[in-house]
């Protein structure tokens, strides 16, 4: 195993320091629990907190800013944050208005994330994201997994509570575009996990997994490499089979890597996942690529499609300063 570590044990809470160092003048990282919180943080706003197993960077925690989310909590790499975990991160972040919790559909984060809301003195709501397509339960999950339409969600949800939406109307948001969001992924490699030191699956040179999940669990089927316009097609028509958008609709069209995969093939893919959509008839109105929703460092891609209307257009566009994801400020 080559990796950048001291070792296994302190991975996350050295990476969160890095992370706090880098971004000081947008985020904090509290350590004992560890969550990174918004800095200053907001006053007169529905607080979003999210969260869940490391290894996913920038997922959630380079999402913390203004018009996303305002506290993160990583777990250790794949395991679920605790509730003790939310629950402070939560409670500081809370100004009055509540908290909206944004948990990708795996049991343990919808476990934790259950507890912690129970924890809470005020106004908790939960949005359950289940965008991915692939199969409709996995070794993580009862149900669809989370993936992906994750960042879609906090970054929409996101402009609204900083606009001054209140619970409710987050909360329904967010449910909204959770529903209009669908995910393939495909990887080409597996990821080694720190702790364990090894490779979670293997892939010979002629192979590649379709339907992955972000912690390497198994996809649709094992299959023989083949071109990009092909892979593209098997999962852009999986997730038209799903999300069945009508022709002249905008619809996001959310290109990422998973950690290994170099920007020159993601634009590559996105060219591919583009054209298929064009000889549907279908309309790209707005557009993302990059290793967002990653899994250390796989080797694939993802494709994700929302459905957007005219109020999820512009909450797509409104400023946001995280991390990870900047424009119009």
């Amino acid at each position: 195993m080559k990796k950048f570590i001291n070792d296994a044990v302190n991975v996350v809470p050295e990476a969160l320091r890095g992370l706090g160092l880098a971004h000081r003048e947008i985020l904090s990282v509290h350590e004992r629990p560890a969550f990174v919180a918004r800095a200053p943080l907001a006053k007169d706003k529905v607080a979003l907190v999210s969260g869940g197993g490391s290894g996913h960077e920038p997922l959630h925690a380079g999402f913390v800013g203004y018009g996303m989310l305002d506290a993160a909590c990583p777990g250790q790499v794949f395991t679920s944050p605790t509730p003790d975990q939310i629950s402070a991160a939560a409670a500081i972040v809370e100004n009055g208005r509540g908290v909206l919790f944004v948990v990708k559909n795996y049991s343990g984060d919808v476990m934790n994330f259950e507890m912690a809301a129970e924890m809470a003195t005020g106004p908790t709501a939960t949005v359950l994201v289940q965008d991915d397509v692939a199969v409709e339960s996995s070794t993580y999950s009862t149900s669809r997994r989370g993936v992906a339409g994750t960042l879609v969600v906090e970054k929409i949800v996101g402009a609204a509570a900083e606009a001054g939406a209140d619970l409710a109307a987050c909360a329904a948001l967010g449910e909204r575009v959770a529903r209009a969001c669908a995910s393939m992924g495909v990887a080409l490699t597996s990821c080694t996990v720190p702790a364990a030191g090894k490779p979670t699956f293997t892939l010979s040179e002629s192979e590649m997994e379709l339907g992955v999940g972000i912690h390497g669990e198994p996809g649709r089927r094992r299959v023989a490499t083949r071109p990009a316009d092909a892979v593209a097609a098997e999962l852009v028509d999986a997730i038209l089979h799903d999300l069945a958008p009508r022709k002249g609709e905008p619809l996001l069209l959310f290109l990422n890597g998973f950690g290994g995969t170099p920007l020159l093939e993601l634009y590559l893919m996105f060219d591919a996942a583009a054209r298929r959509l064009a000889a549907g008839g279908l309309t790209i109105a707005r557009s993302l690529v990059g290793n967002f929703v990653t899994s250390l460092e796989m080797a694939g891609c993802s494709v994700t499609l929302a459905r957007l209307d005219e109020e999820m257009l512009r909450l797509w566009d409104a400023p946001v300063h995280t991390a990870a994801l900047r424009w119009g400020r």
